[in-house]
């Protein structure tokens, strides 16, 4: 679609499978084609206005043609076209589904701070970055799905209860449910323990969206997938000049996350002094940005999860203690897939319905050898192995029933367990934890082996947290390759 058309001619249409709405507020028509451009390039379609009252009428044509669920998509507003900060904050009123992004050609921490306040998704400072504008599209795309998925499940309900995402029958479930109903209205704190791919991230959004801060950013970040010199400045943002290569300002994911739930994924990899900074900011809710001297307050929750227990981690004191007593003010337990089985065929059909309707194919269920197999299935990678699992499975079958010959090979595979004749036979009385003992040894030993002994590859594929592995090793006489010559 070209974005030359004329501003006062309303555009009707729909993404056709694309990633959204792209709608840029800019009274320099050069500058808006160009970001049009880019946007269309990326599966948007794109409408150039030059002022708000403008872009109302094309919210207002978008809704309409989008009665059955709320649309998704991006605002672009200069900051000279779109006037102060407190009219974002209106705008979002009147369209939740929407996300701004602010563009500015003199930036400064002030105007920034306020926008997003005001509930802009970024503040960016031209001229623009392809890379940056990539990482903000993405991001501002994530919070708009958010927010109208949120508007749509308001608007079919009759009371304000969220509709539930969870999905399990397990007890141990029940009472993580139990637990997201309890703390969703307030604003404690909540650490969230559990194996990775266990669900932990779902589990945030749901306590956001029950919670009054539904309609304000969820702005999650994994603490591990940063870079220690970089995550400061991802955190609390940093002004131009703080370090070689700080070119603009730029905002922070606590400043990002005002009004809403920021989730802190992987807290057990901060390091020490980064620590020290996330107890200030969520005691105080203040911080300053790299290189500044000026303190900013946010309002926001935290909510944070680790993939292994912090006990041990306070016990080596490799992890803050005062933290640690900070952070688990609610604490949540979530268990491994392999410890509630019965979850499995539950877990199964949800994905398979989802990737029927995102495929465009009808498919039956699975068959019961492909079922008896999966629930058979220790599911390391836990709640997102299963989901691979099942996607892989229904983009390659052709068939209304997914069978077995569909699964991994692995999940076919399964590791020989002794019969009940092999017991009967070769029985030597000893209890069941001496039992278990040598195998146990035998398939940590061959995974160190394979992994070349590194402990971090080793304990991700046996899907145990490093602790329980030097636990195991130390108790099995695995501590040192050179006593395992021969």
């Amino acid at each position: 679609m070209s974005t030359s058309n004329s501003n006062t001619t309303p555009l009707r249409m729909t993404p056709n499978g694309g990633s959204g709405w792209g709608i840029i507020v800019d009274r320099d028509p050069h500058a808006g084609a160009t970001l049009g451009r880019f946007l269309e390039n990326r599966g948007m379609a794109v409408r150039v206005v030059s002022s708000v009252k403008e872009a109302e009428t094309q919210f207002s044509i978008i809704e309409a043609e989008n009665t059955e669920a709320s649309p998704v998509g991006v605002a672009f507003i200069d900051g000279e076209s779109g006037g102060p900060a407190e009219l974002v904050g209106n705008l979002l009123k009147r369209h939740p589904w929407l996300a701004v992004v602010v563009l500015a050609t003199y930036g400064n921490v002030p105007s920034a701070v306020a926008h997003l306040r005001a509930g802009a998704v970024d503040y960016l400072v031209r001229p623009l970055v392809d890379a940056e504008l990539e990482i903000t599209l993405d991001r501002a795309l994530q919070h708009s799905t958010v927010r109208s998925e949120n508007a749509s499940l308001r608007g079919r309900l009759s009371s304000a209860r969220v509709a539930r995402r969870l999905i399990g029958h397990d007890p141990r479930m029940h009472r993580v449910y139990e637990l997201v109903d309890a703390v969703a209205a307030g604003r404690s704190t909540v650490l969230m323990t559990g194996e990775s791919g266990t669900g932990k991230s779902l589990i945030a959004h749901e306590i956001h969206a029950r919670s009054p801060r539904h309609a304000s950013p969820f702005v999650e970040l994994s603490c591990g997938s940063i870079p220690e010199t970089l995550l400061e400045s991802e955190l609390f943002g940093h002004v131009k000049g703080a370090f070689t290569g700080a070119h603009t300002d730029k905002v922070g994911r606590f400043l990002a996350a005002d009004k809403g739930t920021i989730f802190l994924d992987e807290i057990n990899s901060a390091s020490p002094a980064m620590q020290l900074k996330l107890l200030r900011v969520i005691q105080e809710r203040k911080f300053e940005p790299v290189g500044s001297s000026e303190t900013v307050e946010v309002d926001v929750r935290v909510l944070l999860a680790t993939n292994q227990p912090l006990e041990p981690l306070v016990a080596a004191g490799t992890f803050r203690q005062d933290l640690y007593y900070r952070i688990n003010v609610v604490g949540i337990d979530v268990p491994p897939l392999r410890d509630r089985a019965a979850d499995i065929p539950v877990l199964a059909r949800a994905f398979l319905a989802r990737q029927s309707a995102e495929l465009g194919r009808q498919f039956v269920g699975f068959g019961e050898a492909a079922m008896q197999a999966m629930v058979a299935y220790a599911f390391p990678g836990n709640v997102r192995e299963l989901q691979n699992v099942v996607e892989r499975a229904a983009v390659i079958c052709r068939e209304p029933v997914i069978g077995v010959e569909y699964l991994p090979p692995h999940l076919t595979k399964p590791a020989r367990v002794p019969s009940a004749a092999d017991s009967e036979s070769d029985w030597v009385p000893q209890t069941l934890e001496a039992a278990m003992r040598e195998p146990e040894r035998r398939i940590v030993l061959a995974a160190l082996r394979a992994n070349g002994w590194s402990r971090q590859k080793t304990a991700e594929q046996l899907g145990i947290n490093r602790t329980t592995l030097y636990k195991k090793m130390r108790s099995l006489g695995l501590d040192a390759p050179d006593r395992l010559a021969g």
